[in-house]
């Protein structure tokens, strides 16, 4: 960071608020996810407009998608072929969420927080057939747009939803979770199919 670059004030961003999929307003379309080695998956996302038509009809179809997907807490637009940085997650009822902030939208989310890092087991729709072992921040901070109003939020989360966030925020970055695992010993047969 150069000191030409401007720092956005924290009082300007605001927690999800009352922010649903349902300000949304369009019904979403059920999209079919990518497996890897798809090149989109690898493929770093770019910012997009979260007022924007198409930007508002994703969000609807990230969600679309992610109810109809036993066992998914989230899912990135370049899951579904497109290349922005959008993603949806809802850890609600997931045994291991302590904090959930119910169904969420962000656009263009970056970490500005990440403390008490720890390892744990992920999955990926994209990797259907293998787990992993993959060491991520327990406590995080994050900021980004919502989709539809654009408004600037700040997220402050901790636990099994902060790994689903750094997750997502990994798939618009290009990366898979097996890019962040210790090595082969670290990955696993799926032993539960989805």
């Amino acid at each position: 960071m150069t000191g030409a670059e401007s720092v956005p004030d924290v009082g300007a961003y605001a927690g999800l608020g009352g922010w649903t999929p349902e300000v949304l307003v369009l019904p979403g379309a059920v999209r079919a996810v990518l497996s890897a080695p798809h090149p989109v998956l690898s493929q770093a996302a770019g910012e997009v407009d979260p007022t924007a038509d198409e930007t508002v009809q994703l969000a609807a179809d990230l969600v679309a998608t992610m109810r109809v997907s036993p066992g998914c807490v989230g899912l990135a637009a370049p899951q579904v072929g497109v290349g922005a940085r959008v993603f949806a997650v809802d850890v609600t009822g997931h045994p291991k969420a302590v904090t959930v902030h119910g169904t969420f939208v962000l656009c263009n989310a970056r970490v500005v927080e990440a403390t008490r890092w720890k390892p744990g087991r992920e999955g990926c729709m994209s990797v259907p057939d293998l787990t992993g072992d993959v060491k991520r921040a327990s406590r995080l901070v994050v900021e980004g747009d919502l989709p539809g109003t654009g408004t600037p939020v700040r997220l402050v989360t901790d636990g099994f939803e902060a790994r689903a966030l750094q997750h997502e925020i990994d798939h618009c970055a290009g990366l898979l979770f097996l890019d962040r695992v210790a090595g082969a010993h670290a990955v696993y047969q799926r032993k539960v199919y989805l």
